[in-house]
C-alpha cells in the first residue's frame, strides 16, 4: 500500500497547480512531468530528531497527491539520495567502515552533487570498480555485486520501490568500458526511479527512521540548503532553477536536485513559517524542459501558496 492517503483537497489543489503550469509553459507535455506532494498535518511526525519509533512513524497517517507518481523516469543525480541512505545502512551494520575519504565523498555527492564523489561511494557500496571490459564470467560476478543496492531496497518491501533501478554511477561525459557494457546496448539498465519512490525515501529520512535516528539527522544536515547568499553559478547551488527558487527567504529547505541535458528534477522537504511542512518531488523530461529554469520554481511557488491556504 502506498505510504500516503489520497486526499480530495490535495487532489483538487494539485490538479489546479498542474493546469496552471501547463498554461504557463505550453511546451511542457502532459507526459513530461511527474509529481508527488505530501503534506504533514499536525501533530507533525517529521523533523523531530527521530522522536517516533519506526512503527509509530509508519503508522502515522499522512495525506498526499501524485501525478504519474509510478512512472519510471531517469533520475539523474536524485539517485544519490538512495546511495546516501545505503551507505549509512552499510556503516550501521558494519558492512563498511567510515573514513575521511568516504565522509568527504558523501558530503560532495550531496552538497555539490559531485559525480566523481558518487563514483567512490558506489565502489564502496558494491565492492566493484570501473575499468576495461571484463570477460564473461568475471563480468557476471561484477554485475551481481553492482546490484547489491537494488537488493537492499527490495528487501525493505516497500510497494513504491518495486520497479526502481539504482545500480549505475552518475557521469559527466558518460560511461566507458565495463560501465558502458553494464548500461546495456539500448541503455536498458540505466537508473530509473519514480517520484513516489523518492518521496517515500525522503519521508523516511525526514521522519528520522532511515537507518537510525542519528544517521537520519546526519543525512538531513547534508541535504539542508541555504536560500541566502546563493553563488552566482545557477545550477550548481541546487536552488536556482529548482524548487528552492520558488520560495521566500524565510523558508527552510532540505533537497537534492538532478539535471542533465534531458531532465530537470528536484526533491525537497520544505518548512514555511507557521505553516504545515510538506514534501515535494517534481520530475520534468525533455530537452526544452531540462533547459528551462522557470518551471520548477513556478510549481514550488504555487505549492507554497496552496499550503498557506490549507
Amino acid at each position: 500500500m502506498i505510504f500516503f492517503n489520497k486526499d480530495e483537497q490535495l487532489e483538487n489543489l494539485g490538479l489546479g497547480i498542474l493546469d496552471a503550469t501547463w498554461g504557463a509553459f505550453p511546451s511542457l507535455a502532459r507526459n513530461q512531468i511527474a509529481l508527488t506532494w505530501v503534506v504533514y498535518d499536525p501533530p507533525v511526525p517529521v523533523n523531530t530528531g527521530g522522536a517516533l519509533t519506526p512503527d509509530a512513524f509508519w503508522n502515522h497517517p499522512v495525506r498526499g497527491f501524485s501525478y504519474r507518481g509510478v512512472e519510471r523516469i531517469y533520475p539523474a543525480s536524485v539517485v544519490k539520495l538512495f546511495y546516501l541512505v545505503a551507505v549509512n545502512e552499510w556503516l550501521e551494520k558494519g558492512m563498511s567502515q567510515t573514513s575521511k575519504e568516504l565522509e568527504r565523498a558523501l558530503r560532495d555527492m550531496i552538497v555539490d552533487s559531485s559525480n566523481d564523489a558518487t563514483s567512490l561511494v558506489v565502489d564502496i557500496l558494491t565492492g566493484t570498480t570501473s575499468g576495461p571490459e571484463l570477460a564473461s564470467a568475471p563480468f557476471e560476478t561484477w554485475k551481481y555485486q553492482r546490484n547489491i543496492v537494488n537488493r537492499y531496497y527490495q528487501s525493505l518491501g516497500w510497494e513504491e520501490i518495486e520497479t526502481i533501478n539504482v545500480c549505475q554511477k552518475t557521469w559527466g561525459d558518460g560511461p566507458y568500458g565495463r560501465e558502458r557494457a553494464f548500461l546495456g546496448e539500448l541503455l536498458e539498465n540505466r537508473n530509473m526511479l519514480t517520484t513516489n519512490a523518492i518521496a517515500r525515501l525522503l519521508h523516511s529520512i525526514v521522519g528520522g527512521v532511515a537507518v537510525s535516528s542519528a544517521r537520519a539527522q546526519a543525512m538531513m544536515a547534508l541535504l539542508k540548503r541555504s536560500l541566502e547568499d546563493l553563488p552566482t553559478d545557477t545550477e550548481e547551488n541546487q536552488i536556482t532553477g529548482f524548487l528552492g527558487g520558488g520560495l521566500t527567504q524565510d523558508a527552510q529547505i532540505w533537497s537534492k536536485a538532478g539535471w542533465t541535458s534531458q531532465v530537470r528534477h528536484d526533491v525537497a522537504y520544505i518548512e514555511l513559517p507557521n505553516q504545515r511542512p510538506y514534501l515535494l518531488v517534481v520530475f520534468t523530461e525533455g530537452k526544452a524542459q531540462a533547459k528551462n529554469r522557470d518551471i520548477l520554481p513556478f510549481i514550488s511557488k504555487l505549492v507554497a501558496q496552496a499550503i498557506s491556504n490549507l
